[in-house]
């Protein structure tokens, strides 16, 4: 049986498109359905149904995705073990929030290149259910999350951590230390994007008591929010390591939102099908080291 095929169904499986396998593999979509032709013939059985241009696993199918993924994981072991390269080389894709690749490349990339120079590092900004759907897709090999606690035995955690996420406002405003919501929700505030991570746990819990606001800006940038607030428009939402060292300056403080206590964890995850290459390695050692330290 080609190693090759059961890659290629590997991909077709997890992206749910011959096209899509196609272009992720760098090959044309008759090549793919070659591939897969070969494969059902070698095992006589239909492994994909095709129905109006979708494409779902046959039970056979599902069956063979473990065996599959198995395989490829033992392949590629083989073929490091067997490979006398002295560092790693290689490609490693990492999704994350945006309000973590400040910090984790910011000042700190150049280092990580100095001694990883084989290894390019594509990083791609995301909310939390794209980041899993693209590691369940095969699409990225890990993810950095910021959001509620992910609980899943379909994934490793190599590291995580919970993140103190506070209200701010600007050291100078007059709004108290202590507040109530119904005190403050037609207040101006800005906030990430609806939707993302702590913004929307915070939005889960407006609408819990049957609230909600209108935030006068939304933006993914965390800097921009921090210098907005300092100017004194309103409240914000932020973790912690993006406010602290303002509130340590006297440029913003927290407040605290009586019931609102938003519970954030930062997560270093993987699929549990995912072989760790040494390039991955050492990117995941290098994002706790960042991250986590």
């Amino acid at each position: 049986m080609d190693i090759k095929n059961l890659t290629t169904f590997i991909y077709v499986a997890e992206m749910n498109s011959f096209t899509k396998a196609a272009e992720a593999l760098g090959y044309t979509q008759s090549t793919v359905s070659f591939q897969i032709k070969q494969l059902e013939g070698e095992l006589d059985c239909k492994l994909f149904e095709r129905i109006n241009h979708s494409v779902s696993l046959t039970q056979k199918g599902n069956e063979l995705l473990k065996y599959a993924h198995t395989v490829k994981k033992m392949t590629d072991e083989l073929k490091e073990g067997m490979t006398d390269k002295a560092e790693p080389m290689g490609h490693v894709t990492l999704a994350t929030a945006s309000s973590l690749c400040k910090n984790m490349l910011g000042n700190n990339y150049a280092h990580f290149y100095e001694h990883n120079s084989g290894i390019t590092l594509k990083v791609i900004e995301a909310g939390t259910s794209e980041m899993l759907r693209m590691v369940d897709h095969n699409e990225v090999d890990m993810i950095l999350t910021l959001d509620s606690h992910i609980y899943d035995t379909d994934y490793i955690i190599a590291k995580e951590e919970r993140v103190g996420v506070h209200f701010i406002v600007s050291a100078k405003s007059s709004y108290k230390d202590k507040v109530k919501i119904e005190d403050i929700k037609d207040c101006p505030f800005v906030l990430t994007e609806n939707g993302m991570s702590y913004t929307r746990i915070f939005e889960e819990k407006l609408s819990e008591k049957s609230l909600e606001i209108k935030p006068v800006l939304e933006t993914g940038n965390t800097d921009i929010i921090c210098d907005i607030i300092k100017q004194g428009v309103g409240i914000g939402l932020l973790p912690d390591y993006v406010t602290e060292e303002r509130v340590k300056r006297g440029e913003l403080r927290y407040i605290e939102v009586e019931g609102f206590d938003i519970e954030v964890w930062k997560q270093l995850l993987y699929h549990k099908n995912k072989w760790v290459s040494k390039e991955m390695d050492a990117v995941l050692n290098y994002c706790i080291k960042k991250e986590f330290a």
